[in-house]
């Protein structure tokens, strides 16, 4: 890559983060803060569906938007919308203008992250987009991992200081965008006459030629967002695990994903292909739900725990490149719908995972085992029929 494109994705990788990050950081204060408000269960898990919410309803025309309006004004737009949300928070103890922060968040995050995706497919050939998403992917990863930590470092101040430092971040990466994100050279886009509703753009995704690899990031998603979402619940209730022993499971897992994507994505690629990749490690993430239902200690767990994440931390940039790939010039409006599905998995996963642990602890690992081995039968006829096609033409 060149020098130019090294920095623009450099200032791509800290819009990222700083979002992720800003999002991560008030996790550790949110039960605290739920009390604090005379709130509990029910509040905390209105904040995450409304947030995924608002980013699946969002994320279908933020990604048009990134195409006709382009991807610079979209960045800057979402981070306004994250410096806005956690400005909000920060200033409300009422729940309900709670919930709209977690809103506007969502709205953030779909302005912002479909155009990200966009951005690195303008400045990127073919061969180095794997390269450019897994280092987008791996400052989200880092995000997740440094976020909850800086939240828990801050609330030594007060309860509320990471949401004033979430903000203040977020406003430094608004000028900082401003100042020195240029727009990108790309092909021009012509959007449709008709404007479409989401359930409708949902309809039309199914005949464009990407729909199956937006089917499964929306399984990744789903099986990721539920395996997270009961993680600590299982081990605490199967090992006895303290909270350090939980949020060192987490902070490993999320450090080797990062190395993962910054360092073994690209080389992966570049060796078996982005379908190959995408077969094997859909293979190993269901050999890792299939081990966690008999890991019978905590260390066993965890690594299995490494597995799963391990799986996903490469399949994340893959998939977002092949999308990328088949997208054509409508990378925006792609990447908003990748987005969206997505945001389906987000919503979907934790909600179905929560109730299948009430009846049994192992059932949310069965469920996301059934999924993927499903979603890899299905990836590899779309894969021999992807390559009949290409020997037919």
């Amino acid at each position: 890559m060149t020098t130019k494109q090294k920095n623009q994705l450099a200032i791509l990788m800290l819009n990222m983060f700083i979002a992720v990050a800003g999002f991560g950081i008030i996790i550790p204060i949110i039960p605290d803060y739920l009390k604090m408000i005379g709130e509990g269960g029910t509040a905390a898990g209105l904040m995450i569906s409304v947030f995924a919410g608002a980013q699946l309803v969002m994320s279908p025309i933020a990604g048009k938007w990134a195409d006709v309006y382009g991807r610079r004004l979209m960045i800057i737009l979402g981070l306004i919308g994250f410096t806005i949300s956690m400005g909000v928070f920060y200033l409300s103890d009422n729940l309900t203008i709670l919930l709209v922060s977690r809103a506007i968040g969502g709205v953030g995050a779909a302005l912002l992250i479909p155009a990200i995706f966009a951005y690195v497919a303008d400045i990127t050939t073919l061969e180095q987009r794997a390269r450019g998403n897994s280092y987008i992917s791996a400052a989200m990863s880092l995000g997740i991992v440094v976020g909850p930590g800086i939240g828990g470092f801050f609330a030594e101040f007060g309860l509320k200081t990471p949401l004033l430092v979430s903000a203040i971040v977020s406003f430094i990466a608004v000028i900082s965008s401003v100042l020195l994100l240029k727009e990108p050279d790309r092909a021009p886009y012509v959007a449709p006459k008709i404007k479409e509703s989401l359930p409708t753009q949902l309809v039309m995704s199914t005949r464009k030629p990407y729909f199956f690899v937006l089917v499964i990031n929306l399984v990744m998603a789903f099986g990721l967002m539920a395996y997270e979402s009961v993680l600590g619940l299982y081990v605490s209730e199967m090992f006895s695990a303290t909270p350090q022993e939980i949020a060192i499971m987490v902070t490993g897992t999320g450090i080797v994903s990062v190395i993962v994507q910054l360092f073994a994505v690209d080389r992966l690629v570049e060796w078996l292909g982005e379908t190959k990749v995408v077969l094997a490690f859909i293979a190993l993430a269901s050999f890792g739900f299939l081990l966690s239902l008999f890991a019978g200690t905590y260390m066993l767990f965890f690594a299995v725990t490494l597995v799963i994440f391990l799986s996903t931390s490469i399949l994340r940039p893959v998939l977002n490149t092949l999308v990328s790939k088949l997208a054509g010039n409508e990378q925006g409006l792609a990447m908003g719908m990748n987005n969206a599905y997505m945001s389906i998995g987000n919503i979907l996963g934790p909600t179905l995972a929560g109730i299948a642990f009430d009846i049994d602890m192992r059932y949310p690992f069965i469920m996301g085992l059934v999924l993927l081995l499903v979603t890899y039968m299905g990836t590899w006829n779309w894969s021999k029929r992807k390559a009949a096609a290409i020997s037919e033409s």
